[in-house]
């Protein structure tokens, strides 16, 4: 039976609920999107827009829709629908959050290495900031620049403080340096990736999506609940794993094969990430509310003087 209206917006799963944004990001971060060539992921796009235009192709089913929707929604950013880099969209956290992780985890004992894994991990984490913004706040080179080298100096400060202090320490407590530079740099990284919007407010929409201006309290908002699903999707596994690995480091088999640890690292880290990345992506609502009364007093007496008391919730796009 040919499909003659079907709402391809509508979100698939229940958006209001921890479950159905768990579903919509385990479908939407599925790494095996990345492997797809841009041509299947331009057909997507093309059906997608085809569906939004109310002329669906003869013969096209319901699940086809799903995961044309699924891929546009893997590769095309929410704001621009222009194609985001491969490394810097979410489907792409698994295969290289694994990796960077689990050699972070691996060479925590010299200075060196310290410094070379955390630049890597935050040139990788700019860059995924970068491409999850708010696209409707545009950020000049300069201010990518300055929140770059900001990011990757404090994960350095803390990274190489940290692992100057715990010499002394415990062994378990060195291996958590990585965890403590990255939560530290997330905090200081994703604000100055997204300064514009912190600096000129981010838009905000009514619940049909029209327009009201722009809040910095939005911005903040939204820009703090990244920050903390950031956090939580590298915790488990960089502070679960370095108590796992020091466990089987006092085998012998474990003490026989230290050329693989790096390996093992990297794949138990993966098996974390699989379940973290949607996980904390779906702590807060992609598109995030915030009531009229906490807005600034200009935006919230402009939002009152036109619709009264008709709208008490404006919603934004807080990006990933």
């Amino acid at each position: 039976m040919a499909l003659r209206s079907f709402d391809i917006d509508e979100p698939r799963w229940d958006q209001s609920t921890f479950m159905g944004r768990l579903k919509h990001f385990f479908n939407i971060t599925d790494c095996r999107t990345v492997l797809l060539p841009d041509s299947r992921l331009d057909e997507a796009k093309v059906l997608v827009e085809s569906c939004r235009a109310g002329s669906i192709p003869p013969g096209t089913t319901e699940e086809q829709l799903y995961y044309a929707k699924k891929l546009y929604d893997s590769a095309f950013h929410p704001d621009t629908g222009d194609r985001m880099n491969l490394i810097g969209r979410m489907s792409f956290q698994v295969p290289g959050g694994m990796a960077i992780t689990g050699f972070m985890l691996q060479f925590y004992r010299t200075v060196p290495a310290v410094v070379f894994w955390q630049w890597v991990n935050q040139s990788f984490n700019a860059l995924v900031n970068y491409t999850n913004r708010n696209a409707a706040s545009p950020i000049s080179l300069k201010q990518i620049g300055v929140a770059y080298v900001t990011a990757t100096s404090t994960a350095l400060a803390t990274a190489v403080g940290l692992n100057l202090y715990t010499k002394k320490a415990p062994p378990l407590v060195a291996r958590w340096v990585p965890f403590a530079a990255v939560a530290a740099a997330n905090c200081v990284n994703i604000p100055m990736m997204r300064q514009q919007e912190i600096l000129n407010g981010i838009a905000v929409t009514d619940e049909n999506g029209n327009k009201l201006g722009h809040s910095t309290k939005a911005a903040i908002k939204g820009i703090t609940q990244v920050a903390i699903s950031r956090i939580t999707m590298a915790a488990p596994g960089m502070i679960i794993m370095p108590i796992i690995m020091q466990r089987l480091e006092k085998f012998r088999f474990m003490q026989r094969i230290t050329y693989l640890h790096a390996p093992i690292q990297v794949m138990m880290v993966g098996v974390f990430l699989i379940f973290m990345v949607p996980a904390a992506c779906s702590l807060f609502p992609q598109r995030c509310s915030l009531a009229v009364s906490k807005l600034e007093p200009e935006l919230r007496d402009s939002i009152v003087s036109q619709y009264g008391d008709r709208i008490q919730q404006v919603y934004f796009n807080k990006g990933l």
